[in-house]
């Protein structure tokens, strides 16, 4: 568990082993022979300098359902996989995507694995919770061709652990380094990957006793000592570390000094987050629910409708430059995972189906959810820019009607 005054004073250089947690909190027992990272060094950039906020007015957006044509959905599946009940795919940049698989016994409850978007072999890759408590279960998982990572959580106390590896062709390929653990007052981590690198966010829970802390965004990368904080927040991020080609999209609070505000803000990658691509301010009070960035324009979600904010105050998805000018939006419910699409076109959730607006010829298709899959939902396995789109659902059987099997389809774009 992170000592955040710490973390600050690590601007001006390393934490120690010793100082990495608080005095006093003992680390499981899988630190000692995994290793906890050295430190956490460098300087995580904060809230200053940010840019305006932006002030849409309602009548200025395009409607895409009321202004794009109709059309036939010029998109067919290039393959479809059957897969057994209980696995959950989670969204990934490479051929390797994610899975959480539900184990075969209560113990383990969940695994660890891994699809091949090109032939649809699905992989085990850590069979049980590496910290050894009867308690603990594979809470989340994330993964790029190169590394593979993982937060276990201990459904008693609430204590989280993130562990990383090496990872190539389905598989761990170095050892398993512990990157981070704390309590119940931090939030188990959203964790993103990208290349080699690993990216998470350490904040306080909303029920905890550390409310009041700042919350920061790290990187670790294959081969190092060290985990770097990038990024501080004055309070909790509004959204999940999104990786959308060579950025990865946070959105932290800014502005705090003037009331509540948050920066859809893109990083660049190859340089460890160092650089500010771009940003945009939402409006006082807004809170974005996804966010990912796609060419020139962000994509955002709002899920709640608030009483001030113009355009961006309103539940829906907006796709649009971050000065605010030629916003596009979706006036719909959103739903779990940023828009996926490549080179104009995007795939955004809408309950059982998704809208696929093409912005370059004004048009709008829909995609249907898989037959007997509608009251499970079928999921998005790619956010942002992506030259194949994947979808999830769970299906019920035909003649009993109860879910029976997890179908995977694949779009290329």
């Amino acid at each position: 568990m992170l000592d955040h005054r710490r973390a600050r004073a690590s601007r001006q250089g390393g934490i120690s082993r010793r100082s990495f947690f608080k005095t006093g909190v003992v680390a499981a027992s899988a630190a000692a022979t995994v290793g906890v990272l050295a430190g956490c060094t460098n300087s995580a950039q904060d809230a200053g300098d940010t840019a305006e906020p932006v002030d849409v007015s309602e009548d200025t957006g395009t409607s895409i359902l009321d202004t794009f044509a109709s059309v036939d959905l010029p998109y067919s599946a290039s393959n479809e996989w059957t897969l057994p009940l209980g696995n959950v795919l989670h969204p990934a940049e490479g051929v390797w995507l994610p899975v959480t698989t539900a184990g075969a016994f209560a113990n383990p409850m969940v695994v660890a694995s891994a699809l091949s978007t090109s032939s649809g072999e699905l992989k085990e890759v850590v069979a049980k919770a590496v910290t050894g408590t009867t308690t603990s279960v594979i809470y989340s998982v994330a993964c790029s061709d190169s590394v593979y990572a993982w937060v276990e959580l201990d459904v008693i106390t609430r204590r989280w652990s993130l562990f990383a590896s090496a990872f190539s062709n389905g598989a761990l390929t170095g050892e398993i380094q512990t990157l981070w653990q704390a309590d119940s007052d931090w939030d188990p981590a959203p964790v993103a990957c990208s290349g080699t690198s690993v990216i998470w966010q350490v904040q306080p829970s909303a029920s905890g006793s550390k409310t009041a802390e700042s919350s920061y965004c790290y990187l670790w990368t294959v081969g190092s000592s060290d985990a770097h904080a990038v990024v501080e927040s004055p309070g909790r991020f509004a959204t999940s570390p999104t990786i959308c080609g060579n950025w990865v999209v946070l959105a932290p609070r800014v502005r705090a000094s003037e009331g509540t505000y948050y920066g859809v803000t893109a990083y660049a990658i190859d340089d460890g987050l160092q650089t500010r691509v771009d940003q945009l301010v939402m409006p006082a009070s807004v809170r974005p629910f996804r966010a990912c960035r796609m060419g020139e324009k962000f994509v955002v979600s709002v899920a709640a409708n608030y009483s001030s904010g113009g355009l961006l105050g309103k539940m829906g998805t907006y796709i649009g430059a971050s000065d605010g000018s030629d916003v596009l939006y979706l006036a719909r419910e959103p739903f779990e995972c940023a828009a996926a699409g490549k080179g104009g076109v995007y795939f955004i959730k809408s309950r059982s189906s998704y809208i696929v607006a093409n912005v370059n010829d004004q048009t709008y298709s829909v995609l249907s959810s898989v037959d007997r899959s509608v009251d499970y939902g079928e999921y998005p396995a790619r956010v942002g820019e992506c030259d194949t789109f994947v979808t999830f659902s769970s299906v019920k059987d035909a003649t009993t009607g109860y879910p029976a099997s997890v179908i995977v389809r694949t779009f290329p774009l």
